[in-house]
């Protein structure tokens, strides 16, 4: 009884309410902002009327989808095949040239693909080089008197993307297969196991989830390009959503069409998050000291310094200089000012994009370390989902509710004042800044990460113990420490914004031209010589984050 009424005489705690954190809430949200594009294209696709994709479906979806499924297959057989031989030679065997093959193997990461296609279009034409030296040869006068294969089919189109988008494959199996080390293939030589039976039943393996990072990656890619398939004669799914939305002006049809892309690009992502998981854990495992090159010569070096350079004569070269040719012949466009307004356009948007792509990204990251746990990282990696996520998907989610917003504001500002606004938001190149934003997110919130890892938790443990708050810790001793992640993120989501076509294309207001835009306008009225100097300035910017790939690559080894 005694025990009860001291009990009862003790009195309650008052419910603290918790805080709010600035930084957990400022990554809540980012990644709401990031997610609404998705959820918009979700929203329409369930709230419209199915009858326009069940009439898609009769008609068109089935011929697309399968054609589709090919391009991604026989694109997955051809990267992969490209890639893993590639990356097996560089790290296993020494020949001729192989140093600067093994950096040389990366320069198609500069070349779009839809630059590519133009390229490889005027080079395989009636007129280009390949039919004349053909016809000079056998003595054919016109098309009529023999073969020759049409580039602008499904077989082209594998040709023109497997040869731009090996190096995703080559990069993630090179880093694995020299991670693996002495013990693993040291151990089967010893039993008796020659270099290609080593490769095949131990270290082909043992790079498996590496690979499917990879292919992932070359898939996700190839669903994102539409200049190519357009100008290829390819009708895959993702241009068919440009088509149902432009041409036959069926907007519900396309977010329907979307929807159903998103299924697919969001189980692609799970199945790289899973790989890259899988690759983690085989690489920890794994890394023991770097095997020793077999040293080759005679018929068996020439045949791998072919191996490693015919993917970068097919996927730089060839596209680079035809167009190259083509800009030299132009020299005088440089000046023009349609070209100069199209590059300012392009370097204010990609400048805008890269800016607000950092910041977010540093407030992420930076909520990860200061507030560790699932949460957290589970909305970071939530708000990154932008990178898969095919840009004219994402053009479509983009505009649903800023049009939304738009006309709530021109409505209500009609109603009380008299005035129209007009389409302040998607009506002009904020559209393009959001989607690029959303796009390219993970690339710098993955490089702002890697630049916080790289600094000991106990910088931040000693400036608070010196009276920092957080924000001052960051600002005055981490950031100083973080800027060339900084500056990296900055430039690769910047050059990414540059050579953006998909999005873009879909979401510029009218007379409003991008150097992607400029190209693609030009190529698509058959004056691909009018496109090579805006497509040779985008080369050129995209040979900025090979070469830090590159120079990252030395440094490692």
């Amino acid at each position: 009884m005694a025990l009860d009424l001291a009990e009862s005489a003790t009195p309650a705690r008052p419910l603290r309410r918790r805080a709010l954190r600035p930084l957990p809430l400022a990554a809540g949200l980012i990644c709401a902002l990031m997610l609404l594009p998705l959820a918009a294209i979700g929203w329409l696709a369930l709230s419209s009327d199915f009858s326009a994709i069940a009439h898609l479906a009769e008609t068109v979806l089935p011929r697309v989808a399968g054609r589709t499924f090919w391009l991604l297959v026989l694109n997955g057989l051809a990267t992969g095949t490209i890639g893993v031989v590639a990356a097996w030679l560089v790290v296993s065997f020494d020949f001729p040239f192989r140093r600067f093959l093994s950096v040389a193997l990366v320069l198609p990461l500069a070349m779009p693909i839809y630059l590519s296609a133009y390229a490889f279009g005027e080079f395989f034409d009636f007129t280009g080089p390949v039919q004349t030296l053909y016809r000079a040869l056998f003595g054919f006068r016109s098309a009529r008197d023999y073969y020759f294969p049409d580039i602008r089919s499904l077989g082209g189109a594998v040709l023109v993307m497997s040869s731009v988008l090996y190096p995703y494959v080559y990069l993630t199996a090179r880093s694995v297969f020299s991670m693996q080390g002495r013990n693993a293939a040291e151990v089967a030589r010893t039993l008796g196991a020659g270099r290609f039976r080593v490769f095949r039943t131990v270290q082909l393996p043992m790079a498996r989830p590496a690979i499917v990072v990879g292919l992932t990656l070359v898939m996700m890619e190839s669903l994102n390009d539409i200049g190519a398939v357009q100008y290829l004669g390819v009708n895959t799914l993702t241009f068919s959503i440009y088509e149902t939305w432009l041409n036959r002006g069926n907007l519900a049809g396309a977010a329907q069409l979307s929807a159903i892309m998103l299924v697919f690009v969001l189980a692609l992502i799970l199945l790289e998050r899973i790989a890259r998981r899988n690759q983690r854990y085989s690489a920890a495992r794994s890394v023991t000291g770097q095997s020793e090159r077999q040293r080759l010569s005679g018929f068996p070096a020439f045949m791998a310094s072919l191996a490693c350079l015919l993917p970068v004569i097919v996927g730089f070269a060839i596209p680079a200089l035809v167009l190259a040719d083509f800009a030299l012949k132009r020299l005088g466009d440089f000046l023009s000012e349609r070209l100069l307004q199209a590059l300012f356009t392009s370097l204010a948007v990609a400048g805008l994009a890269a800016a607000i792509a950092v910041l977010f990204g540093l407030t992420l990251s930076y909520a990860v370390r200061t507030h560790p746990g699932a949460r957290i990282r589970s909305v970071t990696r939530i708000a990154s989902l932008g990178y898969g996520i095919p840009g004219t998907v994402l053009a479509i989610g983009v505009l649903i509710p800023l049009a939304g917003l738009d006309n709530a504001v021109d409505g209500a500002l009609r109603a009380n004042f008299g005035i129209s606004s007009g389409l302040i938001l998607s009506g002009s190149g904020f559209a393009i800044v959001y989607a690029c934003t959303v796009r390219f997110l993970a690339m710098a919130e993955g490089s702002v990460d890697a630049g916080f890892h790289k600094l000991s938790p106990s910088l931040d443990m000693a400036a608070r113990t010196l009276g920092r708050s957080p924000a001052k810790a960051l600002f005055s001793v981490l950031l100083p420490n973080m800027r060339p992640a900084l500056w990296t993120a900055a430039l690769l989501v910047f050059i990414e914004t540059l050579k953006e076509l998909s999005a873009t294309i879909l979401l510029r207001p009218f007379n409003f031209n991008t150097l992607a835009t400029l190209v693609y306008e030009d190529a698509s009225r058959a004056q691909v010589e009018s496109a090579s100097v805006p497509a040779m300035i985008i080369i050129l910017a995209g040979l900025v984050p090979v070469l830090l790939v590159s120079r990252a690559m030395d440094r490692r080894a």
